[in-house]
């Protein structure tokens, strides 16, 4: 009776996703249920997308050049990117959802994967007069997707098992599929509010930095 129980519920979650069914749970719930171990979970049947250069993005302190000649400064920068799932929600490095996509990712491919990366450095950086000058960095990312199986040891919403299809997206080891991360300086022309700053007795004629 339980065996047949079981393999009823595993055609209805195929039939009906548990996302969408009315009388099924949220997605939020049985990913809830992964990571707290209430539900027996595995990431089945991952595939990898191609790999792509992410949006560039600051990384460093902004530097606002309000003087008569060009100003440079070597500014430290550290960037750490993490993982996101389907529905936008972040999927926390060292926690069991990560665990599990690792593990199924390492097992069909043979190497691992990782929610998070984190890297850092300092460069010098140069800005013209009346400019504002930053860091910018682009990280090399990567999209795995698979199916949630997800198994109660009692009925849950009238099923043993449910199945939730995901696709994360994380970054990447440099040089996959042949792309690099970047590290560029940008600039641009300060705001009027920003000229109105170097007017100012403490910053008049100097360039000064600016927490991001």
């Amino acid at each position: 009776m339980a065996l047949s129980t079981a393999s009823l519920g595993l055609v209805a979650a195929m039939a009906i996703p548990a996302a969408a069914a009315d009388d099924g749970p949220a997605r939020q719930q049985l990913m809830a249920d992964c990571a707290s171990g209430e539900g027996k979970c595995s990431f089945n049947e991952p595939v990898l997308g191609k790999a792509y250069l992410g949006d560039f993005r600051q990384v460093s302190n902004s530097l606002y050049n309000c003087s008569t000649s060009d100003a440079t400064q070597s500014m430290t920068w550290s960037d750490t990117v993490g993982s996101t799932d389907t529905a936008g929600v972040s999927v926390t490095a060292g926690g069991k959802i990560a665990g599990l996509i690792d593990l199924s990712v390492t097992a069909t491919y043979s190497h691992t994967w990782s929610s998070s990366h984190t890297e850092g450095s300092s460069l010098n950086m140069t800005v013209k007069p009346g400019e504002v000058g930053w860091i910018s960095r682009a990280q090399v990312m990567q999209t795995v997707s698979g199916t949630w199986q997800t198994h109660y040891d009692s009925p849950k919403w009238g099923h043993y098992y449910w199945y939730v299809p995901d696709t994360v997206t994380g970054p990447a080891p440099n040089g996959t599929d042949g792309q690099s991360n970047a590290v560029t300086v940008k600039t641009r022309k300060m705001t009027d509010a920003e000229k109105a700053s170097c007017s100012s007795g403490a910053q008049h004629g100097r360039a000064f930095v600016k927490k991001r």
